[in-house]
């Protein structure tokens, strides 16, 4: 009415960023060598420095650190490409010597914002909007304890929604029992629980470093090439282990939430063992246990979403319920996964219950499903015990399969107490929820 400026949101940048094939992380697809240990967060590294060699996307590459770049194995960014600061390095370093010093430069690419996880994510924000008010699409990457991400600055991961980010956000050592030896502070179960409450984060728990891989790429295609507004949320562990490698046609389980990572051989009763992030490595241990101390055959699945699985599936239900007479009801692609399956089904995840619960409708019916988690308080301890504790270790998994087994009939009850003698399982300890 007064003539003046009418402000407008740009929607999409101007420019068109096209993104590799998968191939780009062929390291991190591979088998890990023979006698060779990696962590998810080294294989999140090794990632970022295949992308950050690309001559495209490089340059909009946004690496954000609070702190801890020694601990994430970012330290060779500093030599890399060096740590922003306007005005350039005013002091001598402490690490000098070092090969990796903590290097500042006018044009450094690394933002290190200090202990300061509110001004990270405040500058993750600007990069993950960059393509809206600077219409120049970044790539930002912001790598955190998860403990102190969504708890911390859930507010701002809420806005970051709001103002259509796209990014990635890293929450590292992440699962209740992971870090083991800090206690409260830094055990997260609940991270992804909180994540699942922003319609546009999309969020994965992944095991191995091609899972890992898999999913950064698609994010890399979804934010970047074809400009969606999500952003996404990862977790990664600190947890030395060997990595199977990708198999052909298991890219579109990973994206979706689940695949079947092992099957089982064969005995007279079957079990569905589901699993994500470092306990995925515990069902692997509970299905060679139930095959050899149990005769039970179990076939394992890798979740890498409980969270979009849930979403999937609420999508088929909707539809479903506004179109009555479609001849061809559309089935939730978990339901589909599980539906040719035998037995009962055991998911445990380093997160509270309500994360895997998320399916239980989708479920096929008639099959049992059991849910372990990590309800209560972080404690320091080691990773072995704190899985104790919590009633996620491998033993746990093979006492919950039993347990089905006979819920369902196909085996005594006798058999479950009897394995509670033989794993030493005290029936008496404190339930971890209150512990």
């Amino acid at each position: 009415a007064l003539g003046g400026y009418l402000p407008r949101r740009r929607a999409k940048a101007d420019e068109s960023l096209p993104v590799p094939g998968l191939e780009i992380f062929k390291p991190v697809l591979e088998p890990t060598a023979e006698g060779r240990e990696i962590s998810t967060t080294q294989a999140f590294v090794r990632i970022l420095n295949q992308i950050l060699r690309d001559k495209q996307l490089g340059p909009r590459v946004v690496p954000i650190l609070a702190d801890e770049s020694r601990t994430f194995g970012m330290e060779g960014l500093f030599r890399q490409i060096g740590i922003y600061a306007p005005e350039g390095q005013k002091y001598e370093p402490v690490d000098r010597d070092q090969v990796m010093y903590y290097r500042e430069t006018e044009n450094g690419q690394l933002l290190q914002e200090g202990i300061n996880e509110a001004g990270a994510f405040s500058s993750w924000i600007a990069a993950s909007t960059s393509y809206s008010t600077n219409n120049r699409i970044m790539i930002p990457f912001f790598i955190y304890y998860s403990m102190f991400g969504f708890q911390r600055v859930g507010d701002l991961a809420w806005a970051a929604g709001d103002m259509q980010a796209r990014g990635f956000l890293l929450g590292g050592t992440a699962g209740r029992t992971t870090l083991n030896g800090e206690g409260l502070q830094h055990q997260d179960g609940h991270s992804h629980i909180m994540s699942g409450l922003i319609p546009n984060c999309v969020s994965y728990d992944p095991t191995f470093a091609h899972e890992l891989a898999v999913i950064v790429h698609d994010g890399l295609k979804r934010m970047v090439e074809n400009q969606e507004n999500v952003y996404y949320y990862i977790t990664v562990m600190n947890e030395n282990y060997a990595h199977p490698g990708i198999k052909e046609g298991d890219e579109e389980g990973i994206i979706r939430g689940i695949y079947r990572l092992q099957e089982g051989g064969e005995g007279k009763q079957r079990v569905q063992l589901l699993g994500s992030g470092t306990i995925l490595r515990e069902v692997i241990e509970a299905q060679k246990l139930l095959e050899q101390d149990w005769g039970v055959a179990a076939d394992v699945w890798s979740a890498t979403s409980f969270t979009e699985l849930r979403r999937e599936g609420l999508d088929c239900e909707r539809h479903n319920l506004l179109h009555p007479e479609d001849p061809n009801p559309r089935v939730p692609y978990v339901t589909q996964q599980l539906e040719g399956s035998a037995g009962p089904i055991v998911a445990s995840t380093d997160y509270v219950k309500s994360y895997a619960e998320q399916i239980r409708q989708f479920i096929p019916k008639g099959r049992e499903y059991r849910v372990l988690g990590t309800d209560g308080y972080g404690r320091s301890d080691f990773r072995y015990k704190l899985r104790e504790h919590f009633e996620v270790d491998r033993h746990f998994v093979v006492l919950a399969a039993l347990r089905s087994l006979a819920d369902e009939g196909s085996i005594p009850l006798s058999k479950v107490s009897e394995a509670i003698k033989k794993y030493g399982i005290n029936p008496d300890k404190a339930n971890p929820q209150y512990a």
